[in-house]
């Protein structure tokens, strides 16, 4: 069996075709899309993703894709039906950096294979068994149900605690940190917390995004002239890592000028002094910590970065690990188990 992993950003597309066999997945091609902002369009995109892979594309028995936001019902994957996109189309409104893109990318899938069995992967899945008082929001009853919190990058952390067995026992912090970032605090295995709440806005600060902020910013702002669409734009694209610099959201470029850059090296200050907070948050919740775990392009690349968040946490006495995620083979494993659960095929 051939599955093709799916892995659909806001500017980018990371794919992997796999050969399955049972409980193997084989990498056959993978490849990443990037930088598709002023030219993200569903047929080009997957065009590229048909030539990159020849023809075996074609031949694939499903695809399977990472959906950021499932809502508060779906805890796994699911089968790509048209009541169930109808549903994921009406939370666009709450993630529309990815979920267009997504969507698009399914639709245009299904109109070259009109057969082609598709599951949806949701990042929101993993957390969906916090503790109720982790999920809640400090707002009235009447509010909107659909308001909680859910947490993202559930695939990552879903990989990470398959590959490392040991993050089953104990009280874990994984860090995803990369152009997005978030924190997952388990015990034995569990999820307690994360750092994400409603949307991929919210916790750390980010590549582009601010992470935590006063409400009243956002009042202030709205008074100050701008609107949904111009707040939207701020929000995603204008903040966190490239904002304070001024320059870039990389990493590796802020750690290269920091000596010379004193915004770039407030940017990179910034980021540790947030994420150390952020980890004594998840401490707390778990009531101590055993292992804190490293993963995503800033966690597994950026040394410095891990070496001044272990210096800050000294006095916790836990040990670290750096694990590379792959949330395509997440992608692919969960397809070719819902396949095989249901007997579906091409």
């Amino acid at each position: 069996m051939r599955i093709l992993s799916l892995d659909t950003g806001s500017s980018s597309l990371k794919f992997t075709l796999y050969d399955v066999q049972g409980t193997a997945c084989a990498p056959v091609f993978s490849d990443e899309l990037v930088d598709l902002d002023s030219s993200w369009n569903a047929q080009t995109v997957i065009e590229k993703v048909w030539s990159a892979c020849g023809l075996a594309a074609a031949a694939a028995d499903a695809a399977g894709h990472r959906i950021v936001f499932g809502g508060p019902e779906h805890r796994g994957p699911m089968r790509a039906t048209p009541g169930l996109l109808d549903e994921i189309e009406r939370y666009v409104p709450i993630e529309p950096l990815h979920l267009r893109s997504a969507l698009d990318v399914i639709y245009e899938v299904a109109r070259r294979i009109r057969d082609l069995p598709q599951v949806l992967c949701f990042d929101t899945a993993f957390h969906r068994s916090m503790p109720p008082i982790a999920k809640r929001f400090p707002l009235p009853g009447d509010i909107d149900p659909i308001v909680q919190r859910y947490g993202f990058h559930g695939l990552s952390y879903e990989y990470v605690v398959a590959h490392v067995r040991e993050a089953s026992i104990g009280r874990v912090v994984i860090a995803h940190l990369g152009n997005g970032a978030s924190l997952a605090a388990l015990a034995n295995g569990m999820p307690i917390d994360t750092t994400m709440g409603f949307s991929p806005l919210g916790g750390l600060m980010m590549g582009t995004r601010p992470g935590d902020l006063d409400p009243g910013v956002l009042l202030y702002l709205l008074r100050s002239g701008y609107d949904a669409a111009s707040l939207t734009e701020l929000l995603n694209r204008r903040c966190g890592l490239a904002g304070v610099s001024g320059s870039t959201s990389s990493m590796q470029a802020l750690l290269a000028a920091a000596a010379t850059d004193a915004r770039a090296a407030q940017a990179v200050d910034l980021f540790v002094y947030q994420l150390t907070k952020h980890i004594g948050g998840m401490i707390a919740a778990l009531g101590g910590l055993d292992t804190l775990i490293f993963t995503g392009g800033i966690g597994e690349h950026a040394q410095p970065i891990r070496s001044r968040v272990e210096q800050a946490l000294a006095y916790a006495r836990c040990r670290t690990m750096v694990v590379r995620t792959d949330e395509n083979l997440m992608i692919a494993r969960h397809t070719a188990a819902m396949l095989a659960s249901t007997g579906a095929s091409r």
